[in-house]
């Protein structure tokens, strides 16, 4: 009898060993995040920092997911001009866009996931710009080195609305558009 609850106990707890997920490791200072406005007649890029990333996978499915970025470390790409360049930046920084001072971080937290097929699940989550949470889908693809997504999001749903013709009128070749992109590419150790 004692022989069978040892053994009973050794599978119980082999079986839960398998039952938690795995916990990855993200390198915050090699993952990037790029992102894109486009406005009337052209674009602008930049990147803005991984500020701290929590990731776990089980039976190939992610089942726990929170990602802090620091918009106070948002950069311009795309312009050489430093006085110009600097000029954008502060106004993303501003309350025209982003409001840093008052919202410094944005965060994704992931709410459900399907398995990887051929590398690739399909994601939803939560995420929190200037104090607003929406719910957002998205693809996340698996690589040798950690995973990639694109989200698209709709600024004008975080009261981003500086030169949207979703809450001004006549805004003519002024208009900047309300989706920008964040390429993200999450480097794991």
């Amino acid at each position: 009898m004692k022989n069978l609850n040892v053994l009973l106990t050794a599978i119980f707890l082999l079986s839960a060993i398998g039952i938690q997920a795995k916990k990855i490791e993200v390198d915050t200072q090699k993952s990037t995040i790029k992102w894109e406005g486009k406005k009337v007649g052209g674009a602008h890029n930049g990147f803005v920092k991984l500020k701290d990333a929590k990731l776990a996978i089980k039976n190939d499915i992610i089942t726990d997911g929170e990602f802090f970025i620091d918009m106070a470390s948002i950069t311009n790409t795309d312009i050489d001009n430093e006085e110009y360049n600097q000029k954008l930046v502060g106004h993303l920084k501003s309350d025209d866009f982003f409001g840093v001072e008052k919202y410094p971080t944005s965060k994704l937290i992931i709410t459900n996931s399907s398995s990887f097929k051929n590398g690739i699940a399909k994601v939803s989550g939560n995420l929190s710009i200037k104090g607003k949470t929406h719910p957002i889908d998205f693809e996340v693809k698996q690589n040798s080195n950690g995973y990639t997504t694109t989200l698209v999001i709709d600024r004008s749903k975080y009261n981003v609305r500086y030169g949207s013709s979703s809450f001004f009128d006549n805004l003519g070749d002024k208009v900047i558009y309300d989706e920008f992109t964040l390429e993200v590419n999450l480097i794991t150790k």
